[in-house]
């Protein structure tokens, strides 16, 4: 008993000083899987988009780091992309939106990262948490973005549709994903990630269930809603289309999706004096049992 209190002894200060923090940047592409990629079949790499990013890492020990993300990412989708399904290429939606993402993830080193002592300098991990994402979806109408919201393109806010509420701009969604960082020094790590980011929305596209008819839309929420909410007509260059309320508009999936994938480069705080010293770590390597 008192060789294995001797024993806890010497390791606690040595998973004390094993923590630090990490600062970095992400940069890479995002990409959306929902109701305008195919009704959530595949995605299109043509609609891949720029992102960016910036977290901060505890890392806890050699395996376990809890992460702080922000990220600012672009996501689209179009009807026009389809090549193999002409009733999809009729219906000729389209969208883009910004994503602001904040998170907080934990990663899982499988072989455990010592950048301190580049002992173990290369490590592939696995992530996963919590995230808040702001989305505001929009589609190009007579030369202008129009944002989408608002308008109701799937009668949100008739009376005749009282279960068809204004969608919320902001919700909750759960990334998850694989990555490898390495050592460059045992200050400077390079990585790259890709990430998954199932909402809980379904109109990240501002596209869901049915359509709402031309002419019962058009008196409801107005002429822009009604011209938005089935663009088949453009494609003719003719009258609006109308087809009978309820028919199916959008897919039977309950969420869209959006991914994240991309290089970071990040900074070790090794010397900050409260999370230990490269000295202190170096010389607290290990636990002896006289």
């Amino acid at each position: 008993m008192k060789k294995l209190l001797m024993f806890i002894g010497l390791c606690l200060p040595t998973l004390s000083f094993g923590q630090y923090l990490e600062a970095g940047l992400l940069l890479g592409g995002a990409n959306y899987l929902g109701d305008l990629s195919n009704n959530s079949s595949r995605l299109y790499l043509k609609e891949t988009r720029a992102a960016f990013g910036a977290f901060g890492r505890y890392n806890l020990n050699d395996f376990i780091n809890f992460r702080l993300g922000a990220n600012i990412a672009w996501i689209g989708g179009e009807d026009a992309n389809v090549d193999n399904d002409e009733s999809i290429r009729q219906r000729n939606l389209s969208f883009r939106s910004r994503i602001l993402e904040g998170s907080l993830t934990v990663e899982w080193n499988i072989l455990g990262y010592q950048p301190y002592a580049l002992a173990r300098t290369l490590s592939p991990y696995l992530f996963g948490g919590i995230a808040v994402t702001n989305f505001n979806p929009k589609a190009r109408y007579q030369g202008r973005w129009v944002e989408l919201q608002p308008l109701g393109t799937e009668g949100q806010g008739m009376e005749q549709f009282p279960d068809r509420k204004p969608y919320r701009l902001t919700e909750l969604s759960v990334p998850f994903g694989v990555g490898v960082k390495y050592a460059l020094t045992d200050k400077w790590n390079l990585g790259f990630e890709i990430g998954a980011r199932r909402s809980f929305t379904d109109y990240l596209d501002d596209v869901s269930t049915t359509y709402v008819e031309y002419g019962e839309l058009l008196a409801g929420n107005g002429e822009l809603a009604a011209a938005l909410g089935n663009r088949t007509g453009e494609l003719s260059g003719g009258e609006p289309v109308s087809v009978p309320t309820g028919t199916p508009r959008g897919d039977d999936n309950p969420a869209d999706w959006y991914f994240i994938a991309g290089f970071t480069v990040s900074y070790n705080f090794l010397d900050n004096g409260l999370m230990g010293s490269r000295r202190r770590l170096r010389s607290k390597a290990g636990c002896r049992v006289n």
